[in-house]
């Protein structure tokens, strides 16, 4: 047998091995980690509080009336434009 024949059906049979790995999703393969509910643990594992999962608590000091102004603004697409903000000066030293 030559050596190009040789190497031809090497070839082949490598091509065949590679394509026949591509079949198989590679999550779905036996020993592939899949998350399952992940996310969910992690917050649970994060939250001081496990009541808080169940219902949000307000920040102490906080105006309730000023922020739900402000969502009702949001929500009528009435937005407030931003202040502008000079930075002549910041930081800096005037010697």
């Amino acid at each position: 047998m030559n050596r190009a024949v040789t190497w031809s059906r090497a070839a082949l049979a490598l091509a065949l091995l590679t394509a026949s790995g591509c079949a198989v999703d590679p999550f779905a393969r036996e020993g592939v980690w899949r998350p399952s509910a992940v996310n969910e643990t992690n917050l649970r594992a994060m939250v001081a509080d496990p009541r808080d999962l169940q219902q949000g608590v307000g920040e102490p000091g906080a105006n309730g009336a000023t922020a739900a102004a402000a969502v009702q603004r949001l929500l009528e697409d009435r937005v407030r434009p931003l202040p502008a903000v000079s930075t002549a000066g910041a930081g800096g030293s005037s010697n």
